[in-house]
């Protein structure tokens, strides 16, 4: 229980410091190892799969993205707009919400919830495959051939014509 304390001070102390650094390569290198102790926490609940689709996705994928969009820009102090007191005073009622919504969650979960420790099944690779082809196999075939037509919208947006010149 102390390592799941540990990894949950980390996480709290890197999602703080993704939110006030200044610079904005620093904030996405503390968002990686935000997502690193989020998967770790998932090792912890005895969900792997959900720990190495975390880890592939979000830090290799997302993450790696954010970083090569945020040098691109090159954002300077310059070009960074000024935040009226509208959007800071909107910014503390939506945290203050969010603080709301995690104490009302604290009072509900109880520390010893009998599905999770009962069921050592819960997580793994193997019930995960089970439960998705058999109970849930028409609504994962239909996000599948929305991802499909997705991406052939998405090639077919992205296509150049090729205008061909007449020749007299």
């Amino acid at each position: 229980m102390s390592l799941f304390y540990l990894v949950a001070f980390i996480a709290i102390f890197f999602a703080l410091m993704t939110i006030f650094t200044k610079n904005p390569v620093h904030s996405v290198l503390y968002l990686v190892v935000t997502f690193f102790t989020l998967s770790v926490h998932y090792i912890l609940l005895n969900a792997q799969f959900l720990a190495v689709v975390n880890f592939i996705v979000y830090m290799g994928a997302i993450m790696v993205l954010f970083l090569f969009v945020l040098m691109l820009l090159n954002l300077n102090e310059d070009t960074e707009p000024m935040k009226s007191n509208l959007v800071k005073i909107m910014g503390v009622i939506a945290g203050m919400c969010l603080f709301a919504t995690l104490l009302g969650a604290f009072r509900v979960i109880e520390p010893s919830n009998e599905l999770v420790t009962g069921n050592t099944e819960i997580g793994l690779v193997k019930h995960l495959g089970n439960v998705l082809f058999n109970e849930f196999l028409l609504p994962f075939e239909i996000s599948a051939i929305l991802l499909l037509i997705a991406m052939i919208g998405a090639v077919l947006l992205a296509k150049k014509e090729v205008k061909e010149i007449k020749k007299a």
